[in-house]
């Protein structure tokens, strides 16, 4: 059986329109997003070790990426590393490299070209093999497309960015109680200002979503344990 493996990348970019953007297109590609907008902030959450590539830019507030760089190789962190800058002097390209940078992209960029330098260094990550199709009861969600379908009605529906990285968790962990602190790491990431009715309405959305394609299946509230999908 094939494995749903979402590769998780952290943009650490001050100018936060950027970092938006570059955060919007990579979660169109279905990836894990987190960004930070200060050096601090993204060497704290780099140093969690649960990014698969990290997007630096160098001029940042607090502290620099060529020193985050420094910290993170130092410490063995083994996420791929793709540097931005506002500069294009070959020393600057020459430092990061020598301190452990995998790629190096100059602003301005085009996007498209950020994102085929992301897939190019994630393209060999993990020896897991991701199909398009989840399946569970009479639901089937297309990883790609977003879209889940009734199977027994041949009903479809649309399903938005975060309502979908809901309902392919539990479609990846069905019939198991999934506590909400498992929710919270794996569909907000490091997002410290979450608040707990925030679930609560994505799952009220993500249910009459699956009530109006006419599905059988539920995700269902046990008490002081989580949520379970089930018939």
């Amino acid at each position: 059986m094939w494995e749903v493996v979402r590769l998780r990348i952290l943009v650490v970019e001050d100018e936060e329109t950027i970092a938006d953007i570059i955060a919007t297109k990579l979660r169109a590609e279905k990836y894990e997003v987190d960004t930070s907008f200060d050096g601090e902030d993204g060497l704290y959450n780099a140093m969690t070790n649960i990014y698969d590539l990290i997007i630096l830019d160098i001029m940042l507030p607090n502290k620099n990426g060529l020193e985050i760089l420094k910290e993170i190789k130092e410490n063995d962190i083994s996420a791929k590393v793709i540097m931005l800058t506002a500069k294009s002097e070959l020393d600057d390209k020459l430092k990061g490299f020598s301190t452990g940078a995998d790629d190096y992209v100059t602003k301005p960029f085009h996007i498209e070209e950020l994102i085929a330098r992301v897939n190019v260094q994630l393209r060999n990550k993990g020896n897991h093999k991701v199909r398009d199709i989840l399946e569970y009861s009479d639901l089937s969600l297309n990883i790609r497309t977003s879209t889940l379908t009734c199977k027994s009605t041949n009903e479809s529906i649309n399903i938005p960015y975060r309502e979908f990285l809901l309902l392919e968790y539990f479609m990846n962990n069905k019939e198991q109680i999934i506590s909400k602190e498992q929710i919270y790491d794996k569909v907000w990431g490091m997002d410290t200002d979450y608040e707990s009715n925030n679930l609560e309405a994505y799952l009220s959305f993500l249910r009459k979503k699956i009530k109006i394609i006419g599905s059988k299946v539920n995700i269902k509230a046990v008490r002081n344990l989580g949520y379970k999908m089930e018939e």
